[in-house]
């Protein structure tokens, strides 16, 4: 049986537009400007590359400019996914990247630093620094 993830959500306040952004985290030149060094994509199926290996997510759900979700194709807990969602504060204005992820309890902080180091890519290439 196949550990238990644990949920969690990580937000960033990201300097650029929700049609930018999202263009960014739902397409396969988007993705591999930050999130990966080459991303393929057939059908609804993003291969993701890194350093020579591949990983496999099918989009799942995909509202423009709103929020775009995935899940690991050899991932055991079919309740997992990430997924990009992207919020703008009516009063300011700014845009905020809330980034959904599950982790097994020992690799949490694991993940949340690659996130960040990861967020950091995509705003660096936004201009958004």
């Amino acid at each position: 049986m196949p550990t238990q993830k644990e949920k969690f959500e990580l937000e960033y306040i990201i300097k650029t537009s929700p049609s930018i952004l999202f263009s960014r985290l739902s397409s396969p030149s988007g993705l591999s400007e930050w999130f990966a060094d080459d991303v393929n994509l057939k059908g609804k199926i993003f291969t993701f590359v890194w350093e020579g290996s591949e990983q496999q997510a099918e989009q799942v759900l995909r509202k423009e400019n709103k929020m775009v979700r995935y899940h690991w194709l050899d991932d055991e807990d079919d309740k997992a996914f990430f997924e990009f969602r992207i919020n703008v504060d009516d009063l300011t204005g700014e845009t905020a990247l809330v980034v959904i992820d599950f982790a097994e309890e020992d690799e949490k902080e694991d993940a949340i630093e690659l996130w960040n180091n990861q967020i950091d890519e995509l705003k660096h290439g936004l201009g958004s620094v």
